[in-house]
């Protein structure tokens, strides 16, 4: 006898969930029902709308380690499909990926479009029916153990089991129907945001990127090496997103008002920048220091932070002051800006929080709570730092509960 599973939700988990299942199943009905008029619109926009699927780390447990919150929670699961089964089942497709010098990786065409027509092509293929534009009112375990979905239009569908992948709980309407089925929430709060800084000659910069720097909030013991981007309203790139990441509970708690020190020259210590700036003045007394950078700044950024330690536009090698040139160091090494605000990264919209994950089996998906119910994808309170780690864990806990749903009985 045919069975009926609803996959609640067009996105990254809710599309791999119904295609594992269609294809792991041939007694299966499979509906995948979305509220947008579009699929899969984040992994459109993924990645500049390149699409970063996934990371090349390939080690399970490694793997873990970029997720702020899941990390423990993530090993089983990732032992059973990680980023290199990402990779191969794209593969077998006809989609090949690369690997950027950072370890991230797109489809070797540049195109979200690439992914997203593999995605639907492969759902096709397998027999999924679905359905844009039909958001779903409510899901209600009937008391045959089965399910009743409704959709916003009044329609209704009868299942055997469902999956909902509804994304993140950026709303408080986002994780309602986990919540009506039994299930409760870790408080959702943003995950990957840029920092708002009121500094008018850091903004006097933006667009200025620096390829590694060490940030840092001394008072969370937040502490991350990366590129930098200096933006119109503060500072964004890959090491502010980390910092969001890990951060995201404790800068929420504060309002997002806090100390962030930036050291633009990570690769050496406060001893050998005194000793390269002893040497530049040296060898070229009469040179003005805003014109002679040290290390490979950026030239207008070195010239702003010879300023912002106090020295004059005009002041050459030669009249530094022990004072001025100890100011310069701790400027390179250390600058202090006060952040008052966030932006929200357009690219991610990743939220930290969601089905509290002892409600799950993470060997299924399934519901501890509600049997034949299934969670995957952002819904759940995992995330991940950004550079495909949250593609990662939509396709790993889709495919899990696509398995599990193809095998129940």
């Amino acid at each position: 006898m045919t069975r009926r599973v609803i996959i609640v939700g067009g996105g990254a988990a809710g599309f791999f969930g119904a295609i594992t299942c269609a294809e792991a199943s041939t007694d299966v009905e499979v509906l995948l029902l979305e509220k947008g008029q579009h699929f899969l619109s984040k992994v459109r926009i993924s990645g500049g709308g390149r699409c970063n699927v996934t990371h090349a780390c390939f080690d399970p447990r490694e793997l873990t380690s970029r997720y702020p919150r899941g990390e423990r929670a993530l090993i089983a699961p990732f032992h059973r499909f990680q980023a290199r089964n990402t990779v191969d089942w794209f593969a077998k497709r006809g989609v090949r990926l690369k690997r950027e010098p950072d370890g991230r990786m797109f489809p070797i065409t540049d195109s979200s479009q690439t992914i997203i027509d593999c995605l639907l092509g492969a759902a096709q293929n397998a027999g999924v029916k679905m359905f844009a534009s039909r958001g779903v009112r409510s899901v209600v375990r009937t008391l045959d153990g089965k399910f009743q979905v409704t959709s916003v239009d009044g329609e209704s569908f009868a299942a055997d089991c469902v999956l909902l992948a509804t994304g993140g709980c950026r709303t408080a309407m986002g994780g309602q129907l986990a919540v009506a089925l039994g299930h409760s929430l870790e408080s959702p709060v943003p995950s990957l945001f840029t920092f708002h800084i009121e500094s008018p000659w850091l903004r006097a910069l933006a667009g200025i990127s620096v390829a590694e720097v060490e940030a840092s909030v001394a008072s969370y013991k937040l502490r991350e090496k990366g590129p930098i981007l200096i933006t119109h309203w503060g500072l964004s790139g890959p090491v502010v997103l980390r910092l969001s990441a890990w951060g995201a509970r404790d800068l929420h708690a504060c309002n997002y008002s806090f100390e962030l020190s930036v050291n633009w020259i990570p690769q050496i210590d406060a001893r050998q920048v005194g000793e390269l700036i002893e040497r530049r003045r040296r060898e070229h007394p009469a040179g003005r220091i805003v014109n002679n950078v040290v290390g490979s700044l950026p030239v207008r950024l070195w010239g702003q932070l010879v300023l912002a330690a106090g020295l004059r536009q005009e002041m050459r090698w030669s009249e530094i002051s022990r004072a001025a040139l100890h100011r310069l160091v701790s400027q390179l090494i250390g600058t202090r800006f006060g952040v008052s605000g966030k932006s929200l990264n357009k690219e991610e919209f990743v939220t930290c929080g969601g089905v509290r994950l002892n409600e799950v089996n993470l060997k299924t998906m399934e519901s501890r709570i509600c049997p034949g119910l299934y969670l995957g994808g952002e819904l759940l309170d995992v995330d991940g730092i950004t550079g495909g780690f949250n593609f990662q864990s939509a396709w790993t806990t889709g495919w899990i509960a696509g398995m599990a749903m193809a095998q129940r009985r």
